[in-house]
Order: C-alpha cells, then structure tokens, then sequence
C-alpha cells in the first residue's frame, strides 16, 4: 500500500509540475503574462492606426500578453460591437481609439459596469470612467501647422480639411490651427470642410473648395491622408502655388514633402502611443496607478528634417 501511496503522490507532483510548466510557457516571460488586452481601434485603413497597433502589438510580444484587436472601420455602432465583444470575453484591460469621442461613451459605460478597466488611445471619451488616456497634444499640433503654414503662405486665402465629425482631435487640432489664424489678419480661412481623415474624401473636398475659391494659397489638412488628397486635387500647383499643411508624418507625407509638394506635416508617435497603452494596462492590471492623462510630444516636420523621420 505504501508503494502504490508513493506512486500516486509522485504522479500528482508530476501533473502539477506539468501544469505549471504549460501555465508558465503560455503566459511567457513579461511582468504582463496571461493578461488578455482588447484594443479597439477606430480603423486600419490608415497607416497611422496600423502603426498604433503594431506598438501595442510589440510592446504586448514583449511582456507575454495576448493583444486582441478589432477595427471598427469608422463606424460608431461597429465600435461598440467590438467593445461589447470584449466584455464579453471578459478581457482584463480595454484599449479604446474612439471612432468618436461622444458614441463611444456607453460602450466604455458598459465596460465600467464589468469592472473591465478602459484606456482610451489618440482620442478622448466624453464621459465613461477611464483610467488614463494616452495622447498627442492635438491644440499644440494644430498651432504649430497654424503657425508654419502663415509663415509659408504669406498672405491670401486658405483653407482647412477637418476630420471625422465628434472626434476630439479634429476639435483640438481645429482649435490650435484657429488660434494661430486670429494672431494675424494677412491669411484669411475661407473654407474649413470636412473630409473625415480620408484620402479620397480630402481630394473630393479640395476640389469643390477650388471651384469656390480658386485663389487659396494654402491649406491646412487635420491629417495626411486629406493632405495627401489635396496635393493630387491641385496637382503641379501642390506644395509651390498652394502650400500644404498635414499631420501625422505618416511615409507617404513624409516622401511628399522629400519631394517637395507638400510642405510640412505634424509628427505624432503613434506607435509610442500603441505600446504605452499596452504598458499602462499591465501597470493597471497589476494595481498601480497611472497618469490621469499621458501626452505625446508632437514635432514640425519640414523639407529641412524630414530625412530624420524617413
């Protein structure tokens, strides 16, 4: 009886070790092993989102987290799909890029009520508990493009391309680039339309404002892929007859103004802001607190250090 007593024993220990070892294999060596992070993004149909997510993509490879990810393709009820989704899977942390800053607020709620804490990326949420929010300063971004774009144009007429409706930086970008424009009465906004951050919609847009005001002299688009949309509307005249403005500093807006038609563009991090989402939730995981807000530096990327960020 001792021997078959010892046998099982030495059995249970052999199971158990087994278990632990397979436990310690999946969760990997990061302080964030086993953590299950949902990351909502509001779309991957631009690159500076594809660049978000694969900075918290790393930074979770990094700490033995499973990052899981959904696009929401712009749309608001798609978001909240996709949050609710999460919730769910009871996922530990949720990482949230609003499509917009006023809808997504009962999907964070709903989120709250689970006790899933919620980190918001790039983008504010109106309202919903958030434990941080992790973003470019958006007013000081639209300054500086307010700023550069008065010194390159001069004087005359410009225009602005804003983003997605009810999205927070297309209000704070909208806001700093205003500011500039009342520090000065030689450049005149004579169009602000939007084009909801897409490249199609930023050459459409253009277009129309052309008709309407074909002697601008200078546009100011709340991000690169509009940018990139004005510079194929205005053609030969783009970044010499017509200075163009963007922000993002994403590759094909960086080769844009290598090559001279545009003109400068605002550097985000945004996989800065990917991995510190992914690094802030394992703290919250963990129990730490965390900043109320987090801000990315935001930088002006001209002809002049563009070779510094291709």
């Amino acid at each position: 009886m001792r021997i078959k007593a010892t046998t099982l024993v030495a059995a249970l220990l052999l199971a158990v070790l087994a278990m632990a070892l397979a436990t310690g294999c999946q969760r990997g060596g990061g302080e964030g092993g086993g953590a299950r992070i949902g990351l909502s993004v509001s779309t991957l149909n631009n690159p500076f989102f594809v660049t978000l997510r694969d900075g918290a993509q790393s930074a979770a490879d990094e700490a033995g987290a499973e990052l899981i990810v959904s696009d929401a393709q712009n749309d608001t009820a798609q978001q909240q799909d996709d949050i609710q989704n999460f919730v769910t899977q009871q996922v530990n942390v949720i990482l949230v890029n609003p499509v917009d800053s006023d809808a997504v607020v009962p999907a964070i709620e709903a989120a709250n009520q689970a006790n899933i804490p919620v980190i918001a990326l790039d983008r504010g949420a109106s309202g919903g508990e958030i434990a941080t929010t992790i973003a470019s300063d958006n007013v000081q971004g639209g300054n500086l493009a307010g700023e550069e774009l008065i010194q390159l144009a001069g004087s005359g007429s410009v225009a602005q391309l804003e983003g997605t409706p009810g999205a927070e930086p297309a209000r704070d970008r909208g806001q700093g680039f205003q500011d500039a424009i009342d520090t000065q009465s030689a450049l005149e906004l004579v169009a602000s339309q939007t084009a909801n951050f897409d490249r199609a919609e930023g050459l459409n847009v253009t277009e129309n404002i052309l008709q309407a005001n074909p002697d601008i002299v200078g546009i100011f688009a709340q991000n690169d892929e509009m940018a990139l949309g004005a510079v194929q509307a205005l053609g030969s005249d783009a970044g010499s007859e017509v200075k163009i403005v963007g922000f993002d500093a994403i590759e094909d807006a960086l080769s844009a103004i290598e090559e001279g038609t545009m003109n400068a563009t605002i550097a985000q991090r945004p996989e800065e802001i990917g991995s510190l989402g992914v690094e802030n939730a394992i703290r919250v995981i963990g129990g730490e607190s965390v900043e109320e807000n987090i801000p990315v530096e935001v930088e002006l990327v001209t002809q002049e250090n563009v070779s510094e960020f291709l």
